[in-house]
This record gives structure tokens, C-alpha cells and sequence, in this order.
């Protein structure tokens, strides 16, 4: 076979596997039997490997990529993936409907309504019709790049069906897990001795992170697309007609969802599948919904967190009874204590659970709650489980009464309530091993100090190896030192150690932000650095010094006091200054008058002269605002390759539209 022939051939049998993949996983009408299937994949195979250069990335053959992955990258989302609002009755469904009505000029509405997927959000993304990418929801700012795990989901194409695709679109869904496939994996998973998983959900988003593509290609994850991100030359009119389309590119989504064109038809299918949701393959926790006209849907627009366009309905709990073995205590990253309940293993709502946050020792004092008790636990939303009262009728007596413990559990320091009024108590040690991982991973975060290569694995092996005992430990690590590291190679260290050492020269505003200190977020740490100019200023500074800043209120100015008074902060951060970190306000970020000075500026589109972060932290340098969402109150919109709905957004508004260069000229 000369290469002609074969390219002739293997163009044909990607045509032939990219529509039977579709009718397998998508219509579930297969029209071939498994062996005729595999046939044809082993056919290909053949003539690939032979052929090495007609190999191309979006064969089926490169659903699974060979070997082990470093790590996942941070991607940040070039629109922003909001989290939706809740409501729990007919009652609050109806709020939301007539604040929705309101917010469009007492307009009729049409609903989308679409089942809430027990799954873990991904974001994919399309260039030219090929995957280029795909990314967890993170914090949703960021995610974690999944892309060789993404491609083993025989349910999302690697080319969209489409002679004319979007030359950019972002389609966004959920990855989750059928109930059969779930039991097989955790069958499989307690015959070699692992621990469970707790639920599908878990499990789906451990396989999605997992570092070797290959295990997740066995996990049979499956995918229902639901959203829009972002588009390029290319517009829809409403949500109903997104869907449609999606199912032409090829592309999962849920058969039940429907275009309703009142409140009651929400509520009755609302009603229908709170009863039906058990005859489902797969677990749902509730309905989402979405007003339909996506001009609407722009107009409306978002809080910080949420879109004011769209809300969950969720369904009523299950609960179950069991008993309370023990309370365990739990250190998060900034040092609050949690109380966790330790639970004889019972089944609720298709789950077995054996643990249950306490939340604080307010609410173990709330509910009345000992040690030994018998206890009614609920699953909130079909996912988090609760405990909702202590049944004291069946006490014996035996049961003791919880102590709220003196000492951090984790590292022996003093736990502290930092006020009267709050709850939470707090181990106050930073070097804290139970603090030092997640606040390490937090440091190293891109926003941060950016440090690629210190992901979360690699950040519990230095702990471990007792390596690392605070931030400033990094600043002395040798390549010796991280060859001992699994997966550490020699090019792995070397990177890891250079990205350490470029960390040194980033603005303070970051150093601020990744030193993790409560309340204070991106925008509050540059702030803090504009104002004060260096780290040492900052660590002098009184509460009144901090509120007399317009942005910084009572909360964030008490956090700053507390946290540069402890001697452990004082002495960490003299070892960042003698590791030769910046901890002062360089020439890139000080306040300057230019032309974008007090300015709100919003980016879309790819840019090349830079990343979306370093864009915006040259944006801060000039003093101007970034923002994710176009309004009447922006003022630029910088427009990049490849544009989506906020150009169209800013021309329709009128907001004044410039490129790249002309923003760089701007913040000179």
C-alpha cells in the first residue's frame, strides 16, 4: 500500500469509528457489535504504525495518552465559570423567577430547564473544531488542565461535526459516572485492599486528576455538555438553540432536558424528577435553570460568584440513622479547627458515609451531640452529609460528652477563638504541617508566586521528607534534595529549582496574596502593596493605618494586625528577605498616572505579547481595574485574538474597544 492508498484509508476508518463512537456513547443506538468495532480500531492501529506520519491529533487512536504526566497545570478560564445560586422550595423558585422578570423590564420568560448532574464541571475548549484543551472549574478563575484525561471520554469528540465550527468555542459540562461503572470501580478497588470511594462524584473527580491517562481511559467516565464559555465568529440566540447545535457538532447532552415556556411547566418538571430520579443510570441532586434568550442572559449578567440568569433547584435530603463513634479534628489551611464526625458506615440517599463535618463546636454544642450517640444524619443536596440532631431516647448513658481540645491536634500549638463573637477557633502556628501543605500549594499558586512544578504532589513529598517547614524553605532546596523526590528526574529539578528562583522578582502584591492571610484576597494584596510600598511598612501597620485605605474594611485590617503580630510571620518573613525576595513595591507595579489611571478595563481574547494574569497585574500598574464582565460602567475592552460575546457585548453597549498595542501604549 503506497501512502496515498493509506491516507485514503485511514481517513475513512476515522469517519467510520467517529460515527459509530457517536451512535455508542451519545445515542446509545450502537449499529456495530464490539468485535466489528474493534476491528476497525485495530485496523487503524495497524496502518498508523506504519504510516507514522499520517498520525494526527485527533484520531481515535490518541484518546489515551501513553505514559505518566508531572502533574497538572493551572489554566485560568478565559471567561470566568460561576457557581449557581440555590433554592429549596417552590417558594424560593418563584423569588428567583420574579427578581428575573423584574431584572428584564417585566419581559415574558422561557426556561431551559436541565438536570443537575451529581459530577465535577470541565471546561472545553475548541479551535477550529479540534480539542484543544480542557480544564476542571477550579476556583473558577482557574482550573487544573485535564486535557489527556478529558480525551479518553469516548462521549466528548476530538473534532466537532462541523464543516463551518466556531473558530473558538468553550463548551462546558459535567464529567460523572453511571452507577454500574462506579460499583465495578469500587468492587475493584476494595479486592486490591484501597480505600473507597464515597460516592460517584468523588470518584469521578479522582479520575479525572489522575497523573496517568491510562487509568482514567479504564474508569469509563462519561459527559453531559450543558453551557457556553466563550465564542468566536459565531452567535447564538438562545440556550434551547446552544443545545440544539451541540448535539449537530456531535457533543453529549442530557435528553431530558426542556424549553419551558412558564414557571409552572419548570415546577411540574421540578415535580417529575424528584420522583423519577431513582430510575436514572447515573445520580442527579436537582434541576438547573436557565433563562433561554441569551440577550437576557447578558442583561441580567452576575454577582461575584453567580449568574442572576440561571439557579438550582435542589432536591429534598435523604436522611438515615447511625451512630456517633468518635469526633476527629480537622486543621484547614488557615489554621481553623474542624470537628468531623467518625460514623458507623451507613447507607444514604445510594451512598455509604462514615464521616460528617461538625462544622465548628458551636453547632456540636447546638445540636447536643456526645460521643456514642445515636444520630439522625442528613445528605444535604445529594452530596454533603450532615448531622441534623442527636435521638436521646436511645441513649445508654455510656455516651461522653465532646472537650474542646487546648492544643492544635496536628502540631501541639495553642488554638485560639480570635474573637468573642466568631466560632471558629484557630491553631495560630503557620508552620503547622496540617497548614504548611495547602498554604505551600497556595504560595506556589500561579496567582501567587507562580512556582510551576511545586503542584500538590510534589508540595507533600518535600513536607514528608520534612524538607520544607515553611515558605521560606523552598529558597534553599538543592537538586540533590529533589532527586530523592519520586517522579523527580533531572530536567523535572532543574525547571522546579529555576521556577523557585524566578519567584523571587514577582510584585508584592503577590508575595501579599500568596502568604495566605485571612480575607485578604488578589485584589486586597495589591491594595496593601500600592499603599504601604513594602512588606516591612505593612508588618508595622495599625488598624487604623489599614481602614483609612478606601477598599480595606474592619475585617481584612484586624486579619493584617493579627497575622504580622505573630513572631513565627516576623521570622518567616526574614528568611524570605535573606532568600532575596522581593518584599518591596518594584517600578512595575507602583501607582502611576497614565491614561488607564482609576480606568475599569475588560480583556477578551487570546493575547500575544502576554498572558491574561501579567496583563492584568501591567493593568494594575497604571492603577486601572480589571474586570471579568462588560457593562455601561467599563471603560476599555481590550479585544485579543479570536474575541467572544463580551466584544459583541462592549460594541452593542458602545464601550470603547482598543487592541493590544494600543494598551500597551496606554500603560507607559
Amino acid at each position: 500500500m503506497n501512502l496515498s492508498q493509506a491516507k485514503k484509508e485511514i481517513e475513512k476508518l476515522r469517519r467510520d469509528i467517529r460515527h459509530h463512537d457517536y451512535r455508542y456513547y451519545v445515542l446509545s443506538q450502537p449499529e456495530l457489535s464490539d468485535k466489528e468495532y474493534d476491528g476497525l480500531m485495530r485496523r487503524l492501529k495497524e496502518l498508523e504504525e506504519e504510516f507514522p506520519g499520517l498520525i494526527s491529533p485527533d484520531s481515535p487512536t490518541q484518546r489515551v495518552a501513553a505514559g505518566t504526566q508531572e502533574g497538572l497545570k493551572t489554566v485560568k478560564h478565559r471567561q470566568k465559570m460561576l457557581s449557581l445560586d440555590n433554592t429549596y422550595s417552590p417558594e424560593e423558585l418563584r423569588d428567583w423567577s420574579q427578581r428575573v422578570y423584574k431584572g428584564l423590564g417585566n419581559q415574558e420568560i422561557q426556561y431551559v430547564a436541565e438536570l443537575k448532574i451529581d459530577g465535577v464541571s470541565a471546561n472545553l475548549t475548541y479551535r477550529g473544531g479540534l480539542l484543544l484543551s480542557a480544564a476542571t472549574r477550579g476556583d473558577g478563575e482557574s482550573g487544573e488542565d485535564v486535557t489527556l484525561n478529558i480525551k479518553t471520554i469516548r462521549a466528548i469528540p476530538l473534532r466537532l461535526e462541523s464543516k463551518k465550527p466556531p473558530e473558538l468555542i468553550e463548551i462546558r459540562g459535567e464529567v460523572y459516572l453511571e452507577l454500574k461503572d462506579f460499583s465495578a470501580i469500587n468492587k475493584e478497588r476494595k479486592a486490591q485492599g484501597e480505600a473507597l470511594f464515597a460516592n460517584p462524584r468523588n470518584a469521578a473527580s479522582g479520575s479525572l486528576k489522575l497523573l496517568d491517562p491510562r487509568i482514567t481511559a479504564k474508569r469509563n467516565l462519561n459527559f453531559f455538555a450543558h453551557s457556553l464559555g466563550e465564542l468566536s465568529n459565531g452567535q447564538f440566540s438562545t440556550q434551547w438553540e446552544f443545545l440544539q447545535e451541540l448535539k449537530k457538532y456531535g457533543m453529549r447532552i442530557n435528553p431530558e432536558s426542556r424549553l419551558c415556556k412558564s414557571l409552572d411547566e419548570v415546577l411540574e418538571f421540578c415535580q417529575l424528577w424528584q420522583e423519577k430520579r431513582k430510575k436514572l443510570s447515573y445520580q442527579i441532586d436537582g434541576v438547573v435553570l436557565k433563562v433561554n434568550y441569551l440577550e437576557g442572559q447578558i442583561s441580567l449578567g452576575a454577582t461575584l460568584k453567580s449568574p442572576r440568569w440561571a439557579v438550582a433547584y435542589k432536591f429534598p435530603a435523604h436522611q438515615a440513622n447511625t451512630k456517633l463513634k468518635d469526633v476527629i479534628i480537622s486543621v484547614g489551611r488557615t489554621g481553623v479547627i474542624t470537628p468531623v464526625a467518625d460514623l458507623e458506615p451507613v447507607e444514604c440517599g445510594g451512598v455509604t458515609i462514615s464521616r460528617a463535618t461538625l462544622h465548628n463546636f458551636d453547632e456540636i454544642e447546638r445540636l447536643g451531640v456526645k460521643i456514642g450517640d445515636h444520630i439522625v444524619l442528613e445528605r444535604a443536596g445529594e452530596v454533603i452529609p450532615k448531622i441534623i440532631k442527636a435521638v436521646e431516647s436511645l441513649r445508654s448513658g455510656k455516651e461522653k460528652t465532646f472537650k474542646i481540645p487546648r492544643s492544635c491536634p496536628v502540631c501541639g500549638s495553642t488554638i485560639i477563638k480570635e474573637k468573642e463573637e466568631e466560632v471558629a477557633y484557630r491553631c495560630i502556628n503557620p508552620s503547622c504541617p496540617a497548614q504548611l501543605e495547602k498554604g505551600l500549594q497556595h504560595f506556589s499558586s500561579r496567582l501567587s508566586m507562580d512556582i510551576e512544578g511545586m503542584g500538590e504532589a510534589a508540595v507533600k513529598q518535600l513536607i514528608g521528607k520534612k524538607l520544607v517547614k515553611d515558605f521560606a524553605d523552598i529558597y534553599s532546596l538543592k537538586k540533590g534534595q529533589l532527586l530523592i523526590l519520586e517522579l523527580f528526574k533531572d530536567k523535572k529539578a532543574e525547571n522546579l529549582l529555576l521556577a523557585i528562583e524566578n519567584s523571587k522578582h514577582r510584585a508584592l502584591g503577590r508575595l501579599i496574596y500568596g502568604l495566605g492571610i485571612r480575607h485578604v484576597g488578589e485584589r486586597a494584596a495589591y491594595v496593601l502593596a500600592e499603599e504601604f510600598k513594602s512588606l516591612e511598612n505593612l508588618l508595622s501597620a495599625k488598624k487604623e493605618d489599614l481602614e483609612a485605605i478606601y477598599e480595606i474594611g474592619p475585617a481584612i485590617s484586624e486579619s493584617v494586625v493579627a497575622f504580622f503580630k505573630q513572631e513565627s510571620i516576623k521570622k518567616l518573613i526574614k528568611k524570605l528577605e535573606a532568600a532575596g525576595v522581593n518584599t518591596k513595591e518594584g517600578e512595575l507595579i507602583a501607582v502611576k498616572k497614565t491614561s488607564l489611571t482609576d480606568k475599569t478595563v475588560v480583556f477578551t481574547g487570546e493575547l500575544a505579547s502576554f498572558s491574561r494574569a501579567e496583563a492584568e497585574d501591567l493593568l494594575r500598574s497604571a492603577n486601572g481595574r480589571a474586570s471579568s464582565s462588560v457593562s455601561k460602567e467599563t471603560d476599555f475592552v481590550v479585544v485579543g485574538r479570536s474575541p467572544g460575546l463580551k466584544y459583541a457585548r462592549a460594541k452593542k453597549l458602545g464601550v470603547k474597544v482598543i487592541d493590544e498595542n494600543e494598551f500597551l501604549e496606554m500603560v507607559r
